[in-house]
């Protein structure tokens, strides 16, 4: 790259935002030498420039392949160290860049003991590796979402191992890496690791000596399960009966040994709330999901008929997942069934911590609101407001001078909810008024409030914002999966730059929409409407 400006010594990030924004001004003011500075970099992009495309002209006008890496050459120069490592480390471990990561562990051996704050990163680097958002049950996800190739590096140059890390490899259910923390020796001789190994004569043995424990046992027989080791399931459950024959009396009564280990394996029970209740608990509580997931109303009260445990205060949290689950899948009937039987989680005060109502905005499920809504409130804040359409209390949130005045941004989602803000990390965010007016743009997009969004972007909303439910990417690729062709002809229609890329598969919306959606006739509808609006502007 190359650069027609140096940086100083000691850089300010703030002069580089505002030389980004000074350039956008220039451009959109007709002003024929910062056009020309934007066309040196970028030829083909349609004028006026949006603040991320101007933010790349003045990266590469100081030699940096984009605007993050700009940042991180301010960082590395105004001396953060080891900070600035970690964040370049996480970022070679996500592009699987094996030898930057390799570079980075030479200059800076710190970061084989660093330990984040955070559920993510608290087994450090090598949990970075190996953490995986949600089910790695088979080859594919596994190598989407775990970077085996950066751990071994990581193991083999002496990173401390957490406790943290290797458990996250049986909620994860990794095999890969799970066999390659047992060739380095790693996991702890447990009964549960040498269960989730499928190693039946150390299973044995391990009874033997240490298998008079229930809970250590029922454990081990969910992490078999899990990885699906018949043998040493069926030693396990065997065990778990002779220490509690209730157990052996539920299972012979209704369907035997055999078919229960069969119908349990591989499945990707939660392994601590399983723990916790037992075997047979977790099996009913699977069978409830699983016709949750299935549409099989009838199969679902059938539980609660046989079950009514179910309902009962010990499993409120399981009942708000149920909710959490139904509204995803827009399950009305079941929400309603669930509520018709009258579960505790109506009575608890207050009721426990649940996504459903971001869920409900995220995927555009506001008509189940007046269900949702008998346990949990909707926020008072502008993201929500938003969402709903409610533009005059929208508005409110707006000075005079058509600025955002929201006072504590910590007051707006997703800053004020302590997992959600977890999650804006993942985004690159840290709280501020900007990400909380691009969550409201978000939100009023796609759930259709068009003049909502309308006045957003007219007062400082980032059409081009790289918000997304889970990771940068934009909004555009999130209406990829709900099929939502008016959102996507809204953001279409006022320049969204169709060319952003996600931040795990480096693809744009239309890439989604052919290869992971396999939708060939909306990646085709992307491509024409990208076309159009560049034979328009013409």
């Amino acid at each position: 790259m190359t650069a027609s400006k140096s940086l100083p010594d000691r850089p300010s990030l703030e002069s580089l935002r505002k030389q980004a924004k000074k350039l956008a001004r220039d451009i959109a003011a007709g002003d024929a030498a910062a056009v020309a500075r934007a066309r040196v970099h970028l030829p083909h992009v349609d004028l006026p420039l949006t603040q991320r495309n101007a933010q790349l002209v003045i990266a590469r006008e100081y030699g940096s392949a984009g605007w993050q890496d700009l940042i991180a050459e301010v960082s590395k120069r105004l001396g953060q160290g080891l900070e600035w490592a970690t964040t370049q480390a996480r970022r070679a471990i996500h592009d699987n860049d094996v030898e930057r990561l390799k570079q980075l562990l030479a200059e800076h051996p710190a970061l084989l003991s660093w330990q984040g704050n955070d559920f993510d990163t608290e087994g450090g680097l090598l949990g970075v590796a190996t953490g995986a958002y949600g089910d790695a049950g088979d080859p594919q996800r596994e190598k989407w979402f775990t970077r085996g190739a950066s751990a071994e590096l990581l193991i083999d140059a002496g990173a401390v191992v957490m406790p943290a890390v290797c458990e996250g490899l049986l909620r994860s259910r990794a095999r890969g890496l799970l066999q390659l923390f047992q060739r380095k020796g790693l996991p702890p001789r447990t009964l549960k690791f040498l269960a989730a190994l499928g190693d039946l004569e150390a299973v044995r043995t391990a009874l033997d000596e240490t298998g008079n424990d229930l809970a250590t046992v029922n454990e081990a027989l969910m992490c078999a399960g899990r990885f699906e080791h018949e043998a040493v399931a069926s030693l396990l459950l065997e065990r778990s009966i002779a220490l509690d024959p209730e157990l052996g009396t539920q299972i012979d009564g209704s369907m035997g040994r055999a078919a229960f280990i069969k119908d349990f394996l591989g499945k990707a029970v939660d392994l601590e709330q399983a723990t916790a209740v037992g075997p047979w608990k977790a099996y009913v509580m699977e069978q409830v999901i699983r016709a949750l997931h299935e549409g099989d109303l009838t199969g679902f009260l059938s539980q609660f008929q046989s079950e009514p445990w179910l309902l009962g205060e010990a499993f409120v949290t399981f009942q708000q997942r149920l909710i959490q689950n139904a509204t995803l899948k827009d399950r009305e009937a079941f929400i309603v069934a669930l509520l018709d039987l009258d579960p505790a989680l109506l009575r608890r005060q207050p009721p426990p911590h649940s996504e459903v109502i971001e869920i409900a905005f995220t995927y555009a499920k506001l008509h189940l609101l007046p269900l949702l809504t008998r346990i949990w409130p909707v926020p008072d804040d502008l993201p929500h407001a938003a969402g709903m359409g409610n533009l005059p209390r929208v508005t409110n949130w707006f000075g005079q001078s058509g600025a955002a005045a929201l006072g504590d941004v910590d007051s707006h989602y997703p800053f004020s909810d302590a997992r959600a803000r977890a999650r804006a990390r993942d985004l690159h965010w840290s709280p501020s008024a900007q990400h909380v007016l691009d969550t409201a743009l978000a939100y009023s997009v796609i759930n259709r409030r068009f003049d909502v969004a309308d006045f957003l972007l007219a007062h400082g909303a980032d059409i081009n914002t790289h918000w997304n439910s889970h990771e940068p990417a934009s909004i555009l690729h999130h209406l990829v999966f709900e099929d939502n062709y008016d959102s996507m002809r809204f953001l279409i229609d006022r320049g969204i730059d169709m060319t952003i890329t996600d931040y795990r598969w480096n693809s744009s919306a239309q890439g989604w929409a052919r290869y992971a959606k396999n939708d060939e006739k909306m990646a085709q509808w992307l491509e024409d409407a990208e076309r159009q609006r560049r034979q328009g502007a013409r």
